[in-house]
């Protein structure tokens, strides 16, 4: 039987659920090559591997199709998919253009409690580069850019972008992997922290725009590494 590890740290979205855990699991098999595309997902088998109810197990899928690693299929099993390159690429040039708009607003309406915030958030992902832990990493990652989100103050925008970010969110958790790419993603979110304190809108959405099309390419070399 797989362990199945809890974590019970707060993050952006909240307390992560039992299914969110077993989503993080499942996307790293299906990343690492363990679950091949192809393969049928049997609720019963992962359950009875992780210990766990068919309950968790339905959502932590649901959650996988949302972000394209998984197909569900119609009275059968859901099988592990993998989006076309050409997919995945549109799906992170939208991801781009949405969090540099976040960026952009952000830049001009942030509070200045919300930008301290957003500035004690980066400071904790300092500290988390010298662990080389990628997961903890990945975790304030999040709350770092939903705190732009928030800042931008457009709830309809905050939520599209929240939506697309889940759908790319195993892809951007896989590229952490990569050696000294922590401290990279540091330097880039220092760029657009920068322009958002300074109030610079457009240096701050280029930035953004700039970050996120890294994160594409490092995940593109982290694929090419397996």
């Amino acid at each position: 039987m797989s362990t199945l590890v809890l974590d019970r740290t707060e993050n952006a979205a909240g307390r992560r659920t039992l299914a969110e855990n077993l989503r993080h699991q499942l996307a790293d098999e299906i990343m690492t090559g363990v679950l091949a595309p192809g393969v049928a997902l049997d609720e019963t088998e992962i359950a009875r591997r992780f210990g766990v109810s068919r309950t968790p197990v339905r959502e932590a899928i649901r959650l996988l199709n949302a972000s394209g690693l998984v197909e569900a299929r119609p009275h059968r099993a859901a099988v592990v998919a993998q989006p076309s390159p050409a997919r995945l690429v549109g799906m992170f040039e939208a991801m781009a253009e949405l969090e540099a708009l976040c960026a952009t607003f952000a830049a001009e309406r942030m509070t200045r409690i919300e930008r301290q915030a957003l500035e004690a958030i980066h400071e904790q992902l300092r500290t988390l580069i010298h662990s080389g832990d990628p997961q903890r990493y990945h975790e304030i990652n999040e709350a770092f850019h939903a705190a732009i989100y928030n800042g931008a103050h457009n709830e309809y925008l905050a939520e599209l972008t929240l939506t697309t970010r889940l759908r790319v969110a195993p892809f951007r958790r896989a590229q952490f992997r990569n050696l000294g790419r922590l401290a990279k993603s540091h330097a880039e979110h220092d760029q657009v922290l920068t322009a958002i304190l300074r109030g610079e809108c457009v240096r701050a959405g280029e930035a953004m725009r700039a970050h996120i099309t890294t994160v594409r390419k490092e995940y593109e070399t982290y694929t090419r590494s397996l």
